[in-house]
């Protein structure tokens, strides 16, 4: 009796919350009259009342009732949209900073204009999320019409946007755009060389809409910027031909969970002797090797059509979750060179990261996070245990009547599609929709080849033909009609049903097959049912499929073995459901595991990145560095004196002049004269000031500053680019760690944290020295120096600085003295030493 009573406790808990809120939506409507007597101007008037009243203390909770009755009184006059109350709830659940669950059809875009509009209201700027550039710029032209009715300007940010457009897109109150987009401009602002560049305003408040999708599926893949790196690709071609010579079992294993090929030691050696050498893993063919093994891969576990297709030449990748094509996207370490190898189209050049980030590090600077999506419960611990997200499931505003069946399992797929295509056929004679749903573009393409041979008339949606996806979805409830799409299937996009098919039971959903999480399917059986209507939902299974393979298909193949089950004859009970189901979650933990690691590992690196944006940002707001170059270059000459004249021990005065030469080039054999310590220290200290203010002097003060910051954000630059270099090196390498019974993720942060502090010692000291040596020339009498050009989006940004900075090699004390006075060194900078 106690576990019953504790699991109706925790099944009620969000039923709960939500009664709680009933005072407050009663508070809500309770205005609803008063601001229908409101003239426009009147109800726009609002807007700077409410701004007025925080401008003198009030909170966003004080004015969520009023601002809630506002904004559905203009939503009406707007768009004809009134917000229900469970809409009221789902508004009120994000502006809480939590995830509203609402199912699809329940108005989630407009359910979000409640809370956008009040956090407005502060003046710091919302984010509203979305998947892509097309579902961004319908909401914001959807929804934007009630943001102006209340005097709040909208921005929308697309892919092919310049810098000027973007900067007052952020600019604005509400800002429209896909996850890709903030987190690239994100970078790129902090990769800028002057603050004018930057576009983003400091991270205040974002809805994430189908948050799901956003902040778990696309998890493990970081946002990199990056620049080619100029290696031959002929490896990749070498490689290529080694790898189709090769026999799997005998020469090479492949282990398709963790997606990895591994030679055998037959192996091995018929690849020695293919290349002529005498072994493989010798360092100077471990390059290589290394693609040798990644040919492997693309061979035996990259699928065309299923993990990537070729388009125009390239290899794009299809996102596995969505089935969208990732325009811009491409494998790392050299996976896609072997995928283009394999596919014969041209090799692309390797790329080294400038900059990168997570989604998960990217979204958790917000001050505040929110999300909707139609499916968050079954990764309601992830979103708790990494964001802080707390998940309430919001009842829909007519009861659900969709009729979910058991699963149906054959033992072959070519069973299961004919079984597939049988219903479809039957279904659409009968002139019920019927919206089919698979997890590759090969599968949807079989299944369309099929029906086009039976003459059944449908329409085809997957990466390939995305151009059209709104169009094909929007009718996907027609009578008779038969939509075959991937898993991309029009999130965003409600499947309004035709005339006459709810008599005929609404639209029925076909699962080609379960995928590795159930939120897909969820998601898949989500797009029938919506606001109270009928709708029904299949899935088809069969033991040859990816999940089924992995997971149990042994055992349940044995059992219809010993059933003497005929060919063709399905299994379908829920016992079976429930296996898969589990199988699932195992799935789903293990992808779990997976982000977790790779944002622990991307928690050391973000300290850092926080670290050096930070400064960097320091840099561009700050206009005079000039006492910072002064730290940094007391710091170098304490950490060579430290070196080479340490408080006990021996003095090495050849060593520190040498040292010092090459951040000065001068002569410091006046350094002999002295035998205390403190007195070389402030000696050193003068002749670097004096040199440092008499080539002030001499270019003047204007330019010194243009100068300074350039070379610190430069330095900073490239020894930052060096180290995210190193850092993952480090990572790929810290596993072996394992072996000695250390735990890598320390061993991680330790050597991680070192390195860190090398970078940082090396930046000081190349900026010291760059401050000496460079000298500014004038390429005209009116020309500024270090010419700003204004940035491209879509790359990193540069100063165009032609041949204005040079170095300046070693001199001597009779030369002329590098702070630019004219005058022998002896007589100038040098006459201390």
């Amino acid at each position: 009796m106690a576990l019953r009573w504790l699991l109706n406790l925790l099944s009620d808990t969000d039923e709960k919350k939500i009664k709680a809120l009933s005072p407050l939506i009663a508070t809500i409507n309770s205005l609803e009259p008063a601001m229908k007597a409101l003239s426009d101007e009147e109800l726009r008037a609002k807007t700077a009342e409410f701004k007025q009243r925080l401008s003198k203390g009030a909170k966003l909770d004080d004015l969520l009732p009023e601002a809630f009755a506002a904004v559905r009184e203009a939503s009406v006059r707007t768009t004809g949209l009134r917000h229900f109350d469970v809409q009221l709830i789902g508004g009120i659940v994000l502006h809480q900073g939590k995830i509203s669950e609402m199912k699809t059809g329940e108005g989630k875009t407009l359910v979000a204009t409640l809370p956008v509009y009040l956090n407005a209201l502060e003046g710091n700027g919302v984010h509203v999320v979305t998947v892509n550039d097309y579902l961004a710029k319908r909401d914001s032209e959807w929804m934007g019409p009630i943001y102006r009715f209340m005097g709040l300007e909208v921005g929308i940010i697309q892919h092919d946007m310049d810098y000027d457009d973007r900067k007052r897109a952020y600019a604005a109150d509400v800002t429209y755009g896909t996850n890709n987009e903030f987190g690239f401009d994100y970078l790129r602002d902090n990769m800028a060389v002057h603050a004018q560049q930057c576009v983003q305003r400091e991270l205040n408040y974002a809805i994430v809409d189908e948050v799901d999708s956003i902040l778990v599926d696309e998890a493990r893949t970081p946002l990199i910027i990056s620049g080619m790196v100029e290696e031959s690709t002929e490896g990749y071609y070498k490689a290529n031909d080694i790898a189709k010579k090769l026999v799997k079992t005998t020469d090479f294993t492949v282990d398709e969970k963790t997606k990895n090929a591994v030679l055998t030691e037959a192996g091995n050696k018929k690849v020695e002797k293919l290349l002529h050498i005498e072994s493989l893993f010798d360092i100077v063919n471990m390059e290589l090797a290394h693609q040798i093994i990644q040919s492997l891969k693309a061979w035996h576990l990259y699928h065309s059509d299923i993990d990537y297709v070729v388009k125009d030449g390239e290899v794009i990748i299809v996102d596995e979750f969505t089935g969208r094509l990732m325009i811009g996207r491409r494998y790392s370490d050299g996976m896609h060179q072997a995928i283009e190898a394999k596919e014969a189209v041209t090799i692309q050049e390797e790329s080294q990261t400038l900059a990168t980030i997570t989604f998960q590090n990217y979204f958790r600077m917000f001050k505040k996070l929110a999300g909707m999506t139609g499916t968050a419960k079954t990764e309601e611990g992830e979103f708790w245990k990494i964001y802080k997200l707390e998940v309430m499931e919001i009842p829909t505003h007519k009861q659900m009547i969709r009729k979910d069946f058991n699963d149906v399992i054959y033992k072959t797929r070519k069973e299961k599609f004919t079984n597939i295509c049988n219903e479809i056929v039957s279904l659409h004679k009968e002139g019920k929709p019927v919206l089919v749903g698979t997890v590759s573009i090969e599968n949807s393409e079989l299944i369309s080849d099929i029906l086009k041979r039976r003459g059944t008339p449908h329409n085809v949606l997957n990466a390939k033909h995305h151009e059209r996806e709104a169009e094909i979805v929007a009718k996907a409830g027609q009578k008779g009609a038969v939509t075959i799409a991937t898993n991309m299937a029009g999130r965003g996009t409600d499947i309004v049903l035709g005339d006459g098919v709810t008599v005929l039971g609404g639209l029925h959903i076909i699962g080609t097959e379960r995928h590795e999480s159930r939120r897909i399917d969820n998601q898949l059986r989500g797009r029938s049912g919506r606001q109270g209507d009928p709708g029904s939902s299949r899935f088809y299974v069969s033991l040859e499929d990816e999940l089924m393979k992995l997971f149990g298909s042994n055992r349940i193949a044995g059992a219809m073995e010993r059933l003497g089950m005929e060919e063709n004859t399905p299994i379908e009970h829920s016992l079976i459901t429930r296996a898969i189901e589990n199988a699932q979650k195992k799935v789903e933990q293990y992808h779990f595991n997976i982000r977790k690691q790779v944002l622990e590992y991307d928690d050391v690196m973000n300290k850092q990145r926080e670290s050096i944006y930070a400064l960097r940002r320091r840099i561009l707001d700050v206009k005079e560095l000039k006492q910072k170059v002064f730290e940094m270059i007391d710091q170098v000459i304490k950490v060579y004196l430290d070196m080479f004249a340490p408080e006990k021990g021996e003095w090495d005065i050849e060593g520190l002049k040498a040292a010092l030469a090459e951040i000065l080039p001068i002569d410091y054999s006046g350094l002999t004269s002295h035998n205390n310590r403190n007195e070389i220290s402030e000696a050193l200290r003068k002749v670097f000031r004096d040199a440092y203010e008499a080539k002030e002097a001499h270019v003047g003060a204007q330019a010194m500053r243009e100068i300074e910051k350039l070379v610190m954000l430069k330095t900073i630059d490239a020894k930052w680019i060096e180290h995210l270099h190193n850092m993952d090196v480090l990572r790929e390498g810290i596993g072996l760690r394992a072996w000695g019974q250390r735990d890598p993720l320390i061993e991680y942060k330790i050597e991680g944290y070192k390195m860190f502090q090398e970078m940082m010692d090396s930046a000081r000291q190349e900026i010291a020295t760059m401050m000496y040596r460079v000298e500014v020339v004038k390429e005209g009498e009116e020309e500024q120096v270090l010419k700003q050009r204004k940035v491209t989006y879509g790359e990193a940004p540069k100063v165009s600085r032609s041949s204005s900075i040079r170095r300046i090699e070693k001199i001597g004390r009779n030369d002329p003295c590098p702070c630019g006075s004219g005058k022998k060194y002896k007589k100038c900078c040098g006459k201390d030493l």
